[in-house]
């Protein structure tokens, strides 16, 4: 039996069949990790989607900004960007069995026996691995339940407020700890979020870092697996953080990694095409 955890897929069917066929990944067997953003973008989110609900039983999962997208759109339509490829997904027949999987899923996952945690963005710096899963469990609970759900993804999308506050409540709490886990690449030392710069860790803007170099973070020297940011190319400097999103979707390539030898796997997406 074998753990692995792989980067963003974003739709890209095939990388991941790429790599799960190079380590002869068994769903009757092995466990495989995601660290969300299942779909968007990519040529296949659809066919994606299907594949892993069909060996759901063999999977942990952790949603991402584009996840959580999906779930607002199937909610309303009118939510549907331009460049989305999720239409397929909201007209198949089999919508609702899909969405519905997505929406049990978690935003953190913390393996005690591993020690190891899997989100897709990040951790805030101010939380420890005990306070993030219970902010987590937030979302993830409104996300279950069909009376408060609406309201959740009607407020969902923003980048205010900027900061955690303990005494934020309703859907301005559930925004922020939302943003946090899913969309979070640069903020301040105190926690401070900036959600608008997108490129590599040299481009922080004034006052700002990588969430993962502030010294004083709560969860410095926890393993943490982390995805999202593609501009990372997968690589991250900090002991026991192992960045997995290497770009498939934009033509870089698709991670896939062993989580108990380390051992890392490529699929190149351009080397597909």
């Amino acid at each position: 039996m074998a753990t692995y955890a792989v980067g963003d897929l974003q739709g890209c069917l095939q990388p991941l069949q790429c790599l799960l066929e190079r380590v002869t990944f068994d769903p009757a067997r092995d466990k495989l990790w995601l660290v969300g953003d299942l779909v968007n973008r990519g040529p296949a989110s659809l066919e994606t989607l299907r594949f892993l609900y069909a060996m759901r039983d063999s999977l942990v999962c952790v949603l991402g900004n584009h996840d959580l997208h999906l779930i607002a759109v199937a909610h309303n339509i009118e939510r549907l960007k331009k460049n989305d490829t999720l239409r397929e997904i909201i007209e198949a027949p089999d919508c609702a069995e899909l969405i519905d999987w997505l929406r049990q899923q978690k935003l953190m996952h913390y393996d005690e026996q591993r020690d190891i945690a899997l989100v897709h963005a990040g951790i805030a710096p101010q939380w420890t691995v005990k306070k993030a899963l219970k902010r987590a469990a937030e979302v993830e609970e409104v996300l279950r339940d069909d009376a408060r759900l609406p309201l959740f993804l009607d407020g969902m999308y923003g980048n205010e407020p900027a900061c955690w506050d303990g005494d934020l409540h309703g859907v301005t709490r559930l925004r922020v700890i939302t943003n946090y886990f899913t969309r979070m690449r640069f903020c301040r030392e105190d926690g401070t979020l900036d959600l608008k710069s997108k490129e590599g860790v040299g481009t922080a803007p004034a006052g700002y870092a990588p969430w993962f170099s502030w010294p004083q973070r709560k969860t410095r020297g926890q393993k943490i697996i982390f995805g999202h940011w593609a501009a990372l190319e997968g690589k991250c400097e900090e002991p026991g953080l192992f960045a997995l999103d290497s770009g498939c979707v934009w033509g870089g390539a698709m991670s896939l990694m062993n989580i108990d030898s380390g051992e890392l796997y490529r699929c190149s997406c351009e080397d597909l095409k």
